[in-house]
């Protein structure tokens, strides 16, 4: 395929045109999600990067990474992230869509749920359905 044949995922979508998922993509979707999460609880918690990073033992350019959706992190490392950031982490991976979420020891929590596939069961996202 040469470039002028190539078409982006989201053009390929609004022309009702079927859409694989790839690993990538959903992995990608997981990191972003994570990401958000993180930095939603981090806020809540009006800690810069700089002091996140000192209390889970990495470097700022690693919170950064995190919260970007460049990464995502091993177990271990989650555990220090929910440590700093003084909660527990829940994580839901459900198909389409996945969610992380930082919930405080009091009950409050930082959920960032991410939609992997806009094009669900119902077909395209112009009604006219799969061809």
């Amino acid at each position: 395929m040469n470039h002028a044949q190539w078409k982006t995922r989201r053009t390929r979508r609004l022309l009702c045109e079927s859409v694989e998922e790839s690993p990538a993509y959903a992995e990608a979707g997981y990191a972003f999600a994570l990401g958000q999460a993180v930095y939603g609880r981090r806020t809540e918690l009006g800690l810069s990067q700089t002091e996140l990073a000192r209390r889970a033992g990495m470097t700022r350019p690693h919170v950064s990474t995190i919260e970007g959706g460049g990464t995502v992190p091993t177990l271990p490392l989650l555990a220090r992230l929910a440590k700093a950031l003084d909660a527990s982490v829940a994580i839901d991976l459900d198909g389409d869509t996945s969610a992380f979420a930082f919930i405080a020891r009091g009950g409050r929590s930082s959920v960032a749920r991410v939609r992997l596939a806009e094009v669900g069961e119902e077909g395209c996202p112009c009604g006219r359905g799969e061809e």
